[in-house]
């Protein structure tokens, strides 16, 4: 197969998959590489209500939608992760699987999930990222969320459906999420909260038993539970961008809402982007004012 598109494009979540739709019906010739799974992490969100225009829908059925719809285009998609982006004319990506050349890369990388930051935590059977995935393995018993945003709240009405009793952690007085979520939950009869509370250790040798809790008070207890499913923040992936464009103190990659990195020929879109709203729909956004900038970069440069 020819090595050589228009553009590349390193990430296939929603702001990824939107610049290879953008990118395909301007004409473009576009690889989206991905290194671990389509969509993003909003494909592992049980119920997404806030994207236009589709009122009700699974995060798992919107990414194939974006899926199918840049594969229809003619974007060709490949599970491969991207190790090495050299700079030249043209630009020369590096994967895992091979090498390909482009005129243009728009990095969309997204974010990686932020831990706690305890001992045992990636060994630990009981400790879940995902409630969606795992759930099911905690249907009738005891279990616990961990954060303040809308994944927490939404991972919390979801295994209220399942589990016997979840019990929502929370740092803060005040959620961050959406006020609805929160009130949805505050009818569940099944579900208590545990606010001004930090999660100081992880119980249990061969598996999650429980939790060390300590509130803002300084009062510590106890909490038995058979699982604990963290939702406590994200951060963005700098394996690429930290040696390729300027970022922030945060990691983030300094592009503007034209999506330009500073750097000729690279652009950024959606969550790994400085900006001020991280949602699907800004993603969205991103991804096609990236995939623009990028034909016309593409254009001036006068790739055929």
């Amino acid at each position: 197969m020819d090595s050589y598109f228009d553009i590349i494009v390193a990430g296939g979540g929603p702001a990824g998959l939107t610049a290879a739709i953008y990118a395909r019906r301007a004409g473009r010739s576009v690889l989206v590489l991905e290194k671990e799974g389509f969509g993003g992490q909003i494909a592992s969100a049980p119920k997404v209500e806030n994207f236009p225009g589709l009122p009700a829908i699974s995060g798992a059925e919107l990414a194939d939608r974006l899926y199918g719809q840049a594969e229809a285009l003619g974007a060709r998609i490949e599970l491969e992760q991207v190790l090495e982006i050299r700079d030249g004319r043209p630009w020369t990506v590096t994967t895992d699987y091979g090498t390909y050349r482009c005129a243009a890369v728009i990095l969309a990388t997204g974010m990686r999930r932020r831990t706690l930051g305890l001992p045992g935590e990636e060994r630990l059977p009981g400790v879940s990222f995902c409630a969606v995935c795992d759930g099911a393995f905690y249907a009738g018993k005891d279990v616990a969320v961990c954060g303040g945003g809308n994944t927490a709240l939404q991972d919390a009405l979801f295994l209220a459906d399942l589990c016997r009793h979840v019990t929502l952690i929370h740092r803060r007085q005040a959620f961050r999420g959406d006020p609805i979520l929160a009130e949805a939950l505050a009818r569940r009869e099944n579900v208590s909260f545990a606010l001004d509370t930090v999660v100081t250790a992880l119980l249990g040798q061969e598996r999650l038993t429980g939790l060390a809790l300590r509130d803002a008070a300084g009062r510590e207890r106890t909490l038995a539970v058979d699982g604990l499913f963290e939702a406590v923040g994200q951060l963005p992936e700098r394996a690429l961008s930290a040696s390729l464009v300027a970022v922030d103190a945060a990691g983030f990659i300094r592009a503007g809402e034209d999506c330009r990195t500073g750097v000729p020929g690279i652009f950024a879109a959606g969550d790994c982007r400085t900006k001020e709203v991280r949602q699907l729909t800004t993603a969205c956004a991103d991804g096609a004012v990236a995939a623009l900038s990028a034909c016309r970069w593409c254009e001036a440069a006068g790739a055929d």
